[in-house]
């Protein structure tokens, strides 16, 4: 009764469960599951006895390389999981290198372009103060130069309509002084031409307006010497009128005569005026409202 006790034991152990089923499918075996049980008790023998440890261990077998082969393609999974992200990783890893690389460069170049934006806005600051100490020299310049005419021409002016900017407000009265300037040199090369050839019979007049102006600023007294010119030609004259006029005039006696007093030979010239004038006619001389009766003239 004990030995057929153990043997129904034994039996019961030996059966296929559904997890071993599920085993062997994962090892291949896709037969009904009726057809992995042994017979029923009534129809089949017991297995020896000798057979059913044998296969209870192939069974444990199966379950175990059913396991490992689970766990080695979950590590195959996991492994090329992991290749995968370590790939990716790479190239992030190559993209992060090249963004480093590159912000380098350009913060390399930001200072660059700093220090250069520092460089010009001090270069600036310099030109902006060497513009400002030379439009203060050139105002001073132009505002002397201003003052200089007003002192030689004796004639000041005032804007009508100021520009507010100080340096275009002296340039603009600079340029009316400039104006009278040249109006007046125009007028006085004009004049000085003129009298010219009386003054200087034998020299050529100078091509520029300093070296005509240079002329009649010599140490000679030019108007005495031309007086002097025109006396010489009116008493010369006057003698040939006399002569002409067949009067006795002892010329000899004329030209000795002494010092006399300045009131008595403007005395003399003042009542000559009237016999002068038909003479001085003659000689095409229009007479002066008042000419000078100073001895200095006949010296």
């Amino acid at each position: 009764m004990a030995i057929a006790d153990l043997g129904s034991t034994e039996w019961e152990r030996s059966k296929i469960s559904t997890q071993d089923i599920n085993l062997l499918k994962k090892l291949g075996i896709s037969k009904k599951q009726d057809s992995l049980r042994f017979p029923k008790e009534e129809s089949y023998p017991s297995p020896p006895m000798e057979y059913r440890p044998l296969m209870k261990e192939f069974i444990r077998l199966g379950t175990q390389f059913i396991g490992y082969r689970d766990y080695a393609a979950k590590l195959e999974e996991t492994l090329a999981e992991s290749n995968k992200r370590a790939d990716a990783l790479a190239i992030k890893l190559e993209q992060s290198e090249k963004a480093r690389k590159k912000a380098e460069a350009d913060a390399t170049s930001i200072e660059g372009l700093r220090k250069r934006l520092h460089d010009a806005e001090t270069s600036l600051s310099d030109n902006i103060a060497q513009q400002s100490d030379r439009e203060k020299e050139i105002l001073t310049r132009l505002e002397s130069q201003s003052r200089r005419f007003v002192r030689k021409t004796q004639q000041d002016y005032d804007l009508e309509n100021p520009e507010g900017d100080r340096l275009l407000d002296a340039l603009s009265l600079l340029e009316i002084h400039g104006d009278e300037a040249r109006e007046g040199l125009a007028e006085a090369r004009t004049g000085l031409s003129r009298l010219f050839p009386y003054f200087f019979k034998k020299k050529e007049e100078p091509a520029t307006f300093t070296a005509l102006a240079k002329c009649f600023n010599s140490q000679e007294d030019l108007g005495l010497q031309l007086r002097q010119e025109g006396l010489k030609v009116g008493v010369e004259g006057t003698i040939a009128l006399v002569a002409d006029s067949q009067q006795d005039v002892n010329w000899a006696r004329v030209g000795d005569t002494k010092e006399m007093e300045t009131k008595r030979w403007q005395s003399l010239i003042k009542a000559a005026k009237p016999n002068s004038k038909k003479i001085l006619a003659y000689l095409g001389c229009k007479p002066t409202p008042a000419p000078s009766s100073s001895k200095s003239e006949v010296k």
